[in-house]
């Protein structure tokens, strides 16, 4: 019997991964005025110890009103890079699992009340509220209150954030850095003719709609200076006729890749309010799949993705090069425990955690 393909190492870029478990950033809206804090500690910490072959930290907003709710967590100045510093020295004292961080900008879709709290957006008049900013003044839900539209000002200064924030990064120690153009946040909204109604350099066609999107990869590309690799994450439909399709995904992640992109994480949906998914297990892998026969770095797949068996396919078939998970692995801290006990594999665990290998399963757990 073959080794399983899950738990075989993989390059993106210059950075080597174990397995080809990731953990997907799952914003926790517990940040103070953008600081990370103790829940931030001890959520990642945990997911550090679980065995998988990367985590990337939750989308944290390049400058305040790029925030989805007043507590996202930021990277936009010295507080919020300190507070980051101080849980990331507290995970990696006892996990040296490569972390990612995604670099966000929520757009239209900002400025909204925590999930618990019913999650609607916030008005400008809010005292935890603010306006927000889109590519046209197109709001997401009717009843939120319309975005500013960008002029060349603003999205030079949101630019100049992305690399500034990725610069942060870098001296943080991430190992990699993410760019969110997913979920109806900003760089969504420009690839989509459903959000972007621009009638400059920005909008219309194809080419237009992905121009700022790339001059924000450009900017980070430049600003980490091949110090850590660069990745995307990116809706490949927004479920809408007339909207972003997987066509146009590939056509993007194409010219990601002509760009020194080192990975593509193909999520789906967010941009619009009367979306409908076909929610399945694997729902967005035939999405994965498309994009993988475009381009030759490695895909990430995501979504209801609960099953050993089926991860294993996934890769197996080479539907997509990686797995991520969210909802999964907060439900089961230890699913690549669980996974590498099922598939056969082996799998890296803290020296605090080797007695927990069960007896039927004596070659489970490694040290190294």
């Amino acid at each position: 019997m073959s080794a399983p393909r899950l738990f075989e190492p993989i390059r993106l870029g210059a950075l080597e991964l174990r397995n080809r478990i990731v953990i997907a950033p799952m914003c926790q809206y517990t940040a103070d005025d953008g600081k990370m804090t103790d829940w931030h500690l001890i959520h990642l910490g945990n997911l550090a110890l679980s065995g998988a072959g990367m985590l990337v930290v939750e989308a944290s907003a390049v400058v305040p009103e790029g925030r989805i709710t007043y507590g996202d967590v930021g990277l936009w100045d010295d507080a919020t890079e300190a507070a980051m510093a101080r849980v990331l020295e507290g995970v990696r004292k006892y996990s040296d699992m490569p972390i990612a961080i995604q670099l966000a900008h929520a757009g239209r879709k900002a400025s909204c009340a925590k999930p618990w709290d019913g999650g609607a957006q916030l008005p400008p008049s809010d005292p935890l509220g603010w306006q927000t900013v889109a590519p046209s003044a197109i709001p997401f839900a009717a009843a939120d209150n319309p975005p500013a539209a960008l002029d060349a000002e603003g999205m030079a200064r949101i630019r100049d954030a992305f690399a500034e924030a990725a610069r942060r990064a870098v001296r943080l120690g991430f190992d990699m850095v993410q760019l969110h153009s997913a979920h109806g946040y900003l760089l969504h909204e420009f690839l989509s003719p459903l959000s972007n109604h621009r009638e400059d350099a920005y909008g219309g066609s194809l080419e237009n709609r992905m121009r700022f999107p790339l001059e924000v990869f450009d900017a980070v590309q430049d600003a980490v200076s091949g110090q850590v690799p660069v990745m995307v994450r990116v809706s490949g439909t927004d479920w809408m006729e007339g909207g972003w399709d997987v066509q146009q995904t590939a056509a993007y992640a194409q010219a990601l890749e002509a760009r020194g992109c080192a990975a593509i994480d193909v999520s789906s949906a967010g941009l619009h309010e009367h979306q409908r998914l076909p929610i399945g297990p694997g729902y967005q892998v035939p999405l994965g799949r498309v994009v993988r026969q475009a381009v030759t770095m490695p895909v990430f797949t995501v979504g209801l993705i609960t099953d050993f068996d089926h991860a294993e396919a996934i890769v197996g078939t080479g539907d997509a090069d990686v797995v991520g998970l969210a909802r999964t692995i907060l439900y089961d801290p230890r699913w690549p425990w669980h996974a590498a006990a099922h598939l056969g594999a082996s799998i890296k665990v803290a020296d605090q955690l080797l007695r927990a290998q069960p007896r039927q399963f004596q070659k489970l757990f490694t040290a190294e």
